[in-house]
């Protein structure tokens, strides 16, 4: 809630304060502060606070403290202080408002505007003795509490603990006796209250305690405060009820705190003056008087209980007639040994509509439960008694075991109950009733009981008493051929129970008398079952194949079959199971689950172990071929759901390419991506996705990069029919790719990005598999086509390049091609990778060294007259160095044969070129000496100077 602000006369229009040493720096703390506070005001709503402004904000107030206590004249200073208080305060409500109204804020936004509530308490202390506003002290303390408050939400007590200690210091200065405002007396109480249950939190109980005490002074006669501090004093006896380790000093501990809640609801009681006052601490009483009869009720305290009981019954009202006091009478009772008076209370809660069904089953449960720890003998004597009481006939016997059944049939029996029941059923003398054909409707009816209180306790996954019963209600089907169906069901039933339980032998026993009366399709389940359980895979593999030969077998069973491995995570069984499934589909008759659906969840469990990837593309080649053989809407369905299906084993079949290809199985990785390719080609409602041709042509794409690096991995030559394959494949993917590039001109920067590398695999391989066939002029055309595109670049061209011009294909002419577009893209670029021109610049004169040799000196010339040109004007190093020296090393010795061949003009070209290049390479200062040393001799002996223009026309 905001808090308004002070609208004296003062706060509206602030005066000047006198002038002061501080006084400068007093009004530059206050601009920065009412900066920030500005800022915190104009902060979104719906935006976290920056973490900087409440260190901001402290900072200032820290540097304010600092400054205190202010002055007495300073007086429109400490207003305009409170104002700013006030105003932060409000702006950390709006705050607050704002995210409980949208989604539950961060912890970390929550506590940075608590700390500027904090920040906020602090500046209206910091000004705390100002003159002209009513109960300043109060209005600052109320500050404090509040902020304690958040921060106890937040539980971060000890920053609560601060806040109310430091309220406590600022009410400690007022006359408590002459504050007559309700509001400011219920603040010292609620204070109080808060301070104690934060050192009860931080485990100070002592402190806790005493400030609980010590707030019976700031009763002020008010029943609302009686009645707050009673219900604390009884929260912190609940809570020490509710520890884990309760012992006997923590019952005395929470008794003597109830006893203090119960005389303060009696105190209470003499001062309240209206009904409302008197219903709410009576009502508080009782939940006390409760507690405590709990209390004494696990101390074994019996008489107290019902002391207790009496108490509140006499009070009479709703607290007389409460769902509690009959349990915990008879409790008592039972405790002291009275059955009698036990039974009166367990039925009186019989006829006491007002208790819930699961008090009354709690304390029927509590009364057997007591009976039966007289012995074995007491409780069936007592049921036997209840039994005497009807007409000694099976229908009367029938009539007592459902009475102590329930009419739910069991469901909300206890083991003890049930297990009276069992034992009450085979006594010798109850069976004896039903015998003979003139109780056979009685019998039958016996029969049900017992077992459907069996199945309402399998169905509480009860097993043991499950068991039970139904080997009771076995006593109950006569030995004769007409009941011997029910008698194989009653078996099969107690198998079940015993699979529940993990007893597999017994499970095994039973199952096998089942099969003995009646053989059929379940008997065989249930010996899968407990195959599974013993993780015998091979014996429930066998159940299987023994599943398929019984007469009623339907192919439902395989599918449940195949759940029940998965969820015994018994893979090959599931496997085997599905296997199974799929061969019945060949028969054309109507299956319960689409094929499809069977592959599928089959690929899924194959794909869960590792190592199953030859039989997982064993059965995604199964899907395709089926998908050819029925047709593909036949096959995955029509529409949106054939479409989900078919992408799924695409995808699928590509995932398992990718995987098979970070584990370098490349012979496999082929095979998946091929697959993936003929998914996704696969047409569903006579078309296929126009957004699965770009998947297609990376799988057909990357299916020849997989064969090449199988290649590379066997290290054996891919076969000619194989070659033959992959360049087929890849005729396809350019195909697409051409499509591709005509629909969209690869102007598209999408396209560009997502397709580049694409483009570029399938030209590299492409260009390998057309180079095996010796198919020259196509690897030219597929370069030449390539560097024409947008989604060519010079890395690209250099990669071509490489390849091109090393290996037992070497190919001058399009390497040369290639590096050259390659050389003028890097050219091109604002900032050229240098390194990269480097190795391209010695590439081409080694191709045009090897390729044309001596008969073409002019162009390796010109390639070092390039050369030189790229590096006029670079700075130092830019150029790498290392190429640098090649460059000009190389140009050198080049001269060196015609010098000795006398050819003296080819000489002086080289040795011309190799020093311009020394003098643009950095450390080569010495090289560059011994070159012109070397030139001045060599133009002294032949009298042709190699300088002014015949040097010049060297570096054009």
């Amino acid at each position: 809630m905001r808090i308004a602000e002070i609208s004296t006369p003062e706060l509206r229009q602030p005066a000047q304060d006198p002038q002061s040493p501080h006084h400068h720096h007093h009004n530059q703390l206050i601009s920065q502060l009412e900066s920030k506070i500005k800022q915190t005001e104009a902060h979104p709503a719906n935006a976290p606070l920056p973490h900087s402004l409440p260190s901001d904000l402290r900072q200032i107030v820290t540097h304010l403290t600092q400054l205190a206590p202010f002055p007495t004249v300073n007086n429109s200073f400490k207003l305009h202080l409170w104002k700013l208080s006030y105003r932060l305060w409000n702006a950390c409500v709006d705050l607050s408002n704002a995210a409980a109204i949208r989604s539950p804020s961060s912890k970390t936004s929550t506590q940075n505007v608590v700390k500027l509530r904090h920040i906020a308490a602090d500046m209206l202390a910091l000004a705390v003795d100002v003159e002209g506003v009513p109960s300043p002290l109060i209005k600052s303390a109320s500050f404090y509490y509040k902020t304690g408050l958040a921060w106890h939400d937040l539980k971060i007590f000890d920053l609560a603990s601060t806040c109310f200690e430091r309220a406590t210091d600022l009410i400690s200065k007022l006359d408590i006796k002459k504050l007559s405002d309700a509001g400011e007396r219920k603040l010292l109480l609620d204070l109080n209250l808060a301070r104690s249950l934060t050192a009860w939190e931080i485990l100070d109980k002592n402190l806790a305690i005493t400030l609980l005490n010590r707030s019976k002074i700031l009763l002020f006669g008010s029943p609302v405060h009686f009645r707050a501090l009673a219900n604390q004093f009884l929260a912190f006896a609940k809570t020490v009820l509710s520890r884990t380790e309760n012992n006997g000093s923590s019952f005395n501990e929470a008794l003597k705190l109830m006893n203090e809640a119960l005389e303060l609801c009696e105190k209470g009681l003499s001062v309240a003056r209206t009904r409302e006052e008197t219903v709410e601490i009576k009502e508080l009483k009782s939940k006390t008087l409760r507690f405590i009869s709990a209390v004494h009720l696990q101390n074994r305290e019996f008489e107290s209980v019902i002391r207790c009981v009496k108490v509140l019954r006499e009070n009479g009202g709703e607290s007389g007639d409460h769902a509690s006091l009959p349990v915990l009478a008879m409790k008592a009772w039972l405790g002291l040994g009275r059955y009698n008076e036990a039974e009166k209370e367990l039925k009186s809660m019989v006829v006491n509509k007002g208790i819930p069904e699961g008090v009354w089953v709690s304390a029927v449960e509590t009364y057997f439960q007591a009976a039966g720890n007289a012995g074995v003998e007491t409780a069936k004597g007592v049921f036997l008694g209840l039994l005497g009481r009807c007409h000694v006939s099976a229908r009367a016997a029938v009539r007592v075991v459902h009475r102590v059944i329930g009419d739910a049939g069991g469901i909300e029996g206890s083991k003890i109950r049930a297990k009276v029941v069992a034992e009450l059923a085979s006594d010798e003398r109850v069976v004896a009733l039903f015998a003979g054909e003139a109780v056979a409707k009685e019998r039958t009816a016996m029969h049900a009981v017992l077992w459907n209180c069996g199945s309402a306790n399998f169905q509480l996954k009860d097993y043991e008493t499950s068991a039970e019963m139904f080997e009771k209600s076995m006593l109950y089907i006569p030995h004769d051929t007409e009941n011997r169906v029910l008698r194989a069901k009653g078996y099969r039933v107690l198998c079940l129970c015993y699979l529940g339980l993990t007893q597999l032998d017994r499970a095994q026993e039973y199952v096998n008398e089942a099969d003995k009366l009646d053989p059929n399709i379940i008997c065989a389940f249930l010996k899968f079952k407990i195959c599974l359980q013993k993780n015998d895979h091979g014996g429930a593999i066998n159940q299987i194949q023994t599943m398929i030969t019984c007469l009623d077998f339907t192919p439902d069973f395989l599918s449940l079959s195949a759940h029940e491995a998965v969820a015994s995570r018994a893979l090959p069984v599931a496997v085997a199971a599905l296997s199974n499934f799929l061969n019945f589909y060949t028969s054309g008759k109507p299956m319960p689950t689409a094929e499809v659906i069977v592959l599928r969840t089959l690929v899924t469990i194959l794909s869960q172990d590792l190592g199953k990837e030859g039989e997982v593309l064993k059965f995604l080649k199964q899907a395709q071929i089926r998908a050819s053989e029925l047709g593909a809407d036949c096959f995955f369905g029509k529409g949106e759901v054939g479409r989900r299906e078919k992408n799924w084993f695409a995808v699928t079949s590509w995932n398992c390419g990718t995987n098979c290809g970070k584990e370098k199985n490349y012979e496999l990785c082929a095979e998946f991506f091929r697959l993936a390719s003929g998914f996704y080609s696969t047409m569903v409602d006579g078309q296929v996705e126009e957004e699965n041709n770009i998947l297609i042509c990376r799988s057909l794409i990357l299916t020849v990069a997989a064969m090449i690096a199988s290649e590379n991995q066997k290290m054996a030559p891919l076969a000619d029919v194989e070659v033959r394959t992959a360049v087929e494949l890849l005729e396809r993917a350019g195909k697409i790719l051409t499509s591709l590039s005509v629909g969209t001109q690869l102007t598209d920067d999408k396209v560009i990005t997502i397709d580049a590398d694409l483009f570029f695999i399938y030209v590299l391989n492409a260009y390998e598999m057309h180079g095996r066939l010796n198919n020259s002029e196509t690897q030219q055309h597929l370069v030449k086509s390539f560097a024409g595109t947008k989604a060519c670049s010079p890395e690209f061209l250099l990669q071509i390049g490489l390849n091109a011009s090393q290996g037992p294909r070497f190919n001058a002419e399009v390497a040369t091609f290639a590096l050259s577009e390659c050389l003028s893209g890097f050219l091109s670029s604002p900032s050229p990778d240098y390194q990269n021109v480097a190795l391209i610049v010695r590439r081409l004169i080694t191709i045009a060294s090897i390729h044309k040799g001596d008969t073409e000196d002019d162009a390796v010339l010109s390639l070092y007259k390039q050369a030189y040109r790229i590096m006029v004007g670079l700075k130092e190093g830019e150029y790498p160095t290392e190429e640098g020296k090649w460059l000009a090393m190389t140009a050198w010795n080049r001269a060196a044969l015609p010098v000795r061949m006398g050819q003296i003009d080819v000489a002086k070209k080289w040795m011309n070129v190799g020093l311009e290049l020394a003098k643009k390479v950095a450390r080569m200062e010495t090289y560059q000496a011994c070159m012109e040393d070397y030139v001045t001799g060599f133009e002294k002996k032949f009298d042709k100077p190699i300088t002014g223009e015949s040097r010049s026309q060297v570096v054009q």
